[in-house]
């Protein structure tokens, strides 16, 4: 049987799409622009906005499990109204649902929020995430919502990227001291992913972030020194003295989802500082 990962062209997706087929799923994978390098999934073209092309794809792959791992931003049609075309379509055929979320779902308001805090989103991108959610967990009877945070890789990600980019003087800006959140690495939350889509007793919200909460510039100064960058170069500031909005404080609880789990979320101080 066949896993479909949804935006399997993007960081979190080519992750997927490699671990899946490593472990020897058959992989098929969608892409909105332009397929991905993995050689070994089949690549479909899939746009969220059309619920025709949405429904086709899956009765052409007939996936056992689709993952959603795409991104549309703040755009209220691809990012709140995709997910739930999709999960839809995916009640329809019969088909298990995993749909990733964000800890932009919350505010701030209580620092600590474990799977069953309520959303309370104070961004447009926070608030389209938390609307696909409600409607992914109306529409289909099984899906599992994994909600997460900052995804950090090998230098691939947007935040490393903003990292470097401040470092070499390229990009305006500052690394914010008091906006705390808890980053996960790519490659534990591609795995933790693929557990929870073929554990039969997964159906719900679940957390998935890393152990360790550190600020924007903490993690810069993390990811400097472990790619070896100039760590005082990296500009400091405070998201509540910018005009940037935002919640501040945001810390996913992961310890329900960890026990679940053969996958261990490690904090970022031990990934961005243990052996390659």
């Amino acid at each position: 049987m066949t896993t479909l990962i949804i935006g399997g062209s993007g960081f979190l997706g080519s992750e997927l799409v490699r671990q899946a087929t490593e472990a020897g799923h058959a992989t098929a994978a969608t892409y909105a622009t332009k397929p991905g390098d993995t050689s070994t999934a089949s690549w479909h073209h899939l746009d969220l906005r059309d619920p025709w092309l949405v429904d086709a794809v899956l009765a052409e792959v007939r996936p056992r499990v689709v993952i959603n791992v795409s991104s549309g931003a703040a755009d209220w049609a691809i990012t709140a109204q995709g997910p739930v075309r999709l999960a839809m379509a995916a009640a329809k055929h019969g088909i298990r649902l995993v749909h990733v979320s964000s800890d932009a779902v919350f505010s701030g308001s209580r620092v600590h929020y474990d799977e069953s805090s309520l959303p309370d989103p104070i961004t447009p991108y926070g608030a389209a995430k938390a609307a696909a959610e409600t409607g992914v967990l109306a529409v289909h009877p099984e899906p599992v919502v994994a909600r997460t945070s900052l995804i950090i890789g090998h230098g691939r990600s947007a935040h490393e990227q903003t990292v470097y980019q401040l470092a070499a003087g390229t990009r305006d800006g500052a690394l914010f001291t008091d906006d705390i959140r808890c980053p996960v690495h790519v490659g534990d939350l591609a795995a933790a992913l693929l557990e929870l889509a073929f554990q039969d007793a997964a159906a719900g919200i679940h957390h998935i972030a890393g152990a360790d909460a550190v600020s924007r510039y903490e993690l810069g100064l993390l990811i400097a020194g472990r790619d070896g960058l100039d760590a005082s170069s990296l500009p400091a500031g405070r998201r509540a003295d910018s005009i940037l909005p935002g919640a501040l404080d945001v810390r996913l609880d992961s310890r329900a989802t960890q026990r679940k789990l053969h996958t261990t979320l490690r904090g970022v101080r031990q990934f961005c500082t243990a052996p390659a």
